[in-house]
């Protein structure tokens, strides 16, 4: 059995603006190229090119695809679902920063 607190953490710091391959994005979500492919299907996240070979994925896209595999382990919630509650969660956070612009005690 692994100890949790043994465990070495590694990872890579995207930029922003920084895009990645259909294989870098495979590799550092540690999941199958058809899976990617089926979220793409379901307009989880939008590859940037035109055929799979020439495929780019924004750094959202990272963030996406691993929100999607917690909720597919933790949740067991399929892509649909997942898809759903990725776009009510951003309509939630786009709803406080809105709130947040409003409030006058968050301005100062």
């Amino acid at each position: 059995m692994i100890d949790p607190e043994s465990e070495i953490l590694s990872g890579k710091i995207l930029e922003e603006d920084s895009e990645v391959s259909f294989a870098q994005l495979c590799e550092a979500c540690e999941v199958h190229a058809e899976s990617v492919e089926a979220m793409v299907e379901e307009g989880i996240i939008a590859p940037i090119g035109g055929r799979v070979t020439h495929w780019r994925f924004t750094r959202i896209s990272v963030v996406r695809v691993r929100s999607v595999l917690r909720m597919q382990r933790d949740l067991h919630v399929n892509l649909a679902g997942a898809a759903l509650a990725l776009d009510l969660l951003e309509r939630i956070e786009a709803l406080k920063d809105r709130v947040k612009a409003l409030d006058p005690e968050q301005r100062r």
